[in-house]
């Protein structure tokens, strides 16, 4: 079986932010795996594990991932692969899926798994675009997977609810909390993972354009959120505190 995960680097989330001129601050962050990677590393090797093949995690961005790339190989990854996207100015979720569907194109794929979103920017957009791209079907936010053959049985988070789909491979997915709890890379893995290959593509490797994968979306600035404010205790009796509520939230909040 032909196994794949998209893969991200992303700030480790007890990393506090900070922001400076309109940007998010990298200087002495720590970085890790997105998390909601995790699960489609963790599944991607359990389908290995159940039926045989080769696992290779994707990334898209500079020589820096390639930290996060070893440490999926150490999780148990066969394979790792950086594309380096630094010619790419602002790349976003289009920038990332055109440069992956580019990579796919010639590749013979029975599941590609992604996170169901990033932690920095939550779109949960990537996955399903590069379905598009490639014309395989997409199933998003999967709390369960089995496969038997070509055949794959899936269960979905849905607001609250499940949802059970039956599909065909070739298939991507992308993986919710829930679905497994993903292994911790162990001594003998790290050890391995140095032998294990790593190649490092560039959009001329994949005849691409800069021009043709540039980004559909600009950031204007980042700002963090304001301060909340000290609450307010209305005392006395209720029939005054209704009173003072009320002239309150139509003369300070002008909510009503």
């Amino acid at each position: 079986m032909n196994i794949y995960v998209i893969m991200k680097r992303t700030f480790d989330t007890e990393e506090k932010v900070v922001i400076k001129a309109g940007q998010v601050s990298e200087d002495g962050a720590t970085f890790i795996i997105n998390p909601y990677d995790e699960y489609a590393i963790e599944e991607a090797l359990v389908l290995k594990e159940e039926h045989g093949g080769e696992v290779t995690v994707v990334t898209v961005g500079d020589e820096e991932f390639q930290k996060e790339l070893r440490t999926a190989l150490a999780m148990g990854a066969d394979k790792a692969i950086l594309i380096n996207d630094e010619d790419v100015e602002g790349g976003d979720a289009f920038s990332t899926a055109s440069i992956l569907s580019a990579f796919f194109k010639d590749k013979e794929v029975d599941i590609i798994l992604a996170g169901n979103v990033t932690v920095d920017g939550s779109s949960g957009q990537v996955g399903p675009r590069l379905a598009e791209e490639l014309g395989i079907t997409a199933v998003t936010t999967i709390t369960k997977l089995s496969v038997e053959g070509t055949k794959a049985t899936i269960e979905r988070d849905v607001e609250g609810d499940i949802e059970i789909i039956e599909t065909q491979l070739p298939l991507l997915v992308t993986c919710q909390q829930g679905l497994n709890e993903p292994r911790y890379p162990s001594l003998p893995g790290i050890m391995k993972a140095k032998k294990k290959p790593l190649e490092e593509l560039d959009l001329d490797d994949l005849d691409i354009d800069e021009d043709d994968v540039e980004a559909k979306t600009k950031t204007i600035e980042i700002f963090l959120p304001e301060a909340k404010a000290a609450g307010k205790v209305l005392a006395g009796e209720i029939t005054q505190q209704v009173k003072e509520l009320a002239t309150l939230l139509k003369t300070e909040a002008k909510v009503i």
